[in-house]
Formats: structure tokens, C-alpha cells, sequence
């Protein structure tokens, strides 16, 4: 934690009311995404003149979407009012966007498309989703949820990561976990990477539920206590990352080499089952049958407690 963390952006943290700041968010995310291209990357000539900011101007975008420089201005500052399906894919066009930032703009950009809802419930897991975790003997897998909430999670993921049931259930957040537990750093061998997918993650969330309470008092904790969000927070990056590989130093197996795959659930979007495997026959798949075998002994010893002897 930053003894003297540095003063937070008002809209970093939310409107006293409890959510982002919708203007703040769009302003700040069409010009993150302009700063990062050059003119030769969307074809334009590049004189080697020297430019006062990083990136395209905004009439070379405005040229590049085909609007008017003053259309664009008003957008990159934060009035997405009437403005149609047709300019924001251009726009996103011209930014090379991705389809996970290409879906963050429109939200950002047309909240009024969306009904105001109402406060939103508890996040429930059904009863047969945890049956299916538990049955998955050997695989690591958990459910989760908003705000990268862990909402449910088998024995084995337990093993890996620590025994959650031993938090309050606030406290059982990637997020928190990540940058304000230090024996995650430690776990995670591409700490810096585990920290973006989070970050990413949560500006997502943003940009879907501007007016989540509970997610704006999240990123206002986190940016007053942890100068690495605040840093990963103001790049304004999102991204849907839905497999891969984690390296792992787990305190009772050594090093671990575990794919993941994550899969939305159909019937609730905001909800996603995740699990881990090793390859078959390798290191990685023996130390996981190891924790299996130790049981409830490899769960206390992933948060901190005394392990099993060998």
C-alpha cells in the first residue's frame, strides 16, 4: 500500500452518487485510443515533424472516420448524444479497435440505449453449478462474477489459490486479491499480466454498469491504495481474455503450468465458469495430483498455514 498515494482523478472513483463518470470515461477512452497510433499506421504520410502529443491529431481521425473535426471533437469530449450505430463504427474503424473495444465505445457512447435497471441482486450461483464443480475432481474451477467477484469455487481451486471460504465474502475479489494481497504476487509468476486481465476486465464492467455502486467504490479503493491500478486504470484498456496459460509459484508444488478456459454462462452473461488443466503427463499434472491427494491439508497450506509432510 502507497504511503502517500497520489490524489485520484474526481472520476477515477465515481460521482458522489455512486457511479463513473459516463462523460469522463468516453472523453478519456477515444483519447487513450488515438494517443496510441501513429499516422503510418492507418496510412498517412509522416513528414517527421515533431507532434506536441502522441498519436493521431483529431482531424486526422475525424479524416480518417469521415466526420467533420468538430463532430469528433464533441464526441472525444465526452457528448456521445445522438450520435448513430454507422459514426461509432467508423470511428472504431479509423482506431482500429478491437471487437471488445469496439463494444466498450457504444456502451460508453449510448447509455441511453440502455433501460435504467434496477439495483442489482446478490449474484446467485445455482445449486447444480455447484454440484458440477464438485465433481470436477482434479480440476481447479471456480464461477465468477461481477466486479470480477468469485462467487463459487471447487476443492482443488482452493488448493491452487488459497482457501476463500476463509475471507469475508467482500474480500473475495480478484481484484482485492491481486493488488492488495501480497502472496498473490507472489503466486502469480506474470504478476503485471494477471493485474492487466483484471483491470481490463473491470473497465468493461464499467462501461456496461456505469451506475454500479458498488463497482465505483471498488476502483476508488483500489486507486487510492494501490499506485499499480492507479497506472493500469488511466490507459483506459479492455479486453476479453477467455483462455490462455498461468504460471503459478504455488508455496506447497513449486511451479505450476496450468491452461485456463472461461466460458460465459447462457443463461446469465455476467457470470463465467473457469477452469485449469496441465498437460497430461507433464510436472505440472503431477504436482496437481498431489494437491488432490493432500486434501484439505494443500487447502490450508495455499493461505499461509503449516503444509502436509511429504
Amino acid at each position: 500500500m502507497d504511503k502517500h498515494p497520489e490524489p485520484v482523478p474526481e472520476h477515477v472513483g465515481g460521482s458522489p452518487g455512486g457511479a463513473l463518470d459516463q462523460r469522463a470515461e468516453l472523453s478519456e477512452f477515444l483519447r487513450t485510443r488515438r494517443a496510441r497510433l501513429k499516422p503510418t499506421d492507418v496510412g498517412l504520410p509522416d513528414f517527421g515533424r515533431r507532434r506536441r502529443v502522441p498519436g493521431l491529431r483529431r482531424e486526422e481521425l475525424a479524416q480518417l472516420a469521415g466526420v467533420s473535426v468538430a463532430y469528433y471533437t464533441r464526441l472525444e469530449q465526452g457528448n456521445g448524444r445522438n450520435v448513430s450505430a454507422e459514426v461509432l463504427d467508423a470511428i472504431a474503424r479509423a482506431l482500429r479497435l478491437t471487437d471488445a473495444e469496439h463494444a466498450h465505445l457504444t456502451h460508453l457512447a449510448k447509455p441511453k440505449q440502455h433501460k435504467k435497471k434496477p439495483p442489482a441482486r446478490a449474484q446467485q450461483v445455482r445449486g447444480t453449478l455447484r454440484t458440477l464443480l464438485d465433481s470436477m475432481d482434479g480440476v481447479p474451477a471456480y464461477i465468477a462474477g461481477r466486479r470480477s467477484d468469485i462467487l463459487a469455487w471447487n476443492r482443488m481451486a482452493a488448493a491452487v489459490f488459497g482457501d476463500w471460504a476463509e475471507l469475508p465474502a467482500a474480500e473475495r475479489n480478484w481484484a482485492r486479491l491481486v493488488f492488495l494481497r501480497p502472496e498473490y504476487r507472489d503466486l502469480f509468476v506474470d504478476w503485471e499480466q494477471k493485474a492487466i486481465d483484471i483491470v481490463c476486465v473491470l473497465r468493461m464492467d464499467a462501461g456496461c454498469h456505469p451506475d454500479d455502486p458498488r463497482l465505483s467504490a471498488l476502483v476508488g479503493e483500489l486507486s487510492v491504495k494501490s499506485e499499480e491500478f492507479r497506472r493500469l486504470w488511466a490507459t483506459h484498456d479492455v479486453k476479453e481474455k477467455s483462455h490462455g496459460l498461468k504460471r503459478l509459484r504455488h508455496p506447497l508444488v513449486g511451479h505450476l503450468d496450468l491452461s485456463f478456459e472461461g466460458f460465459h454462462l447462457v443463461d446469465d452473461q455476467e457470470q463465467s465458469l473457469v477452469t485449469y488443466h496441465a498437460e497430461p503427463g507433464s510436472p505440472s499434472a503431477e504436482a496437481l495430483r498431489l494437491l488432490a491427494s493432500w486434501g484439505t491439508d494443500a487447502t490450508r497450506a495455499g493461505t499461509g498455514t503449516s503444509a502436509p509432510s511429504a
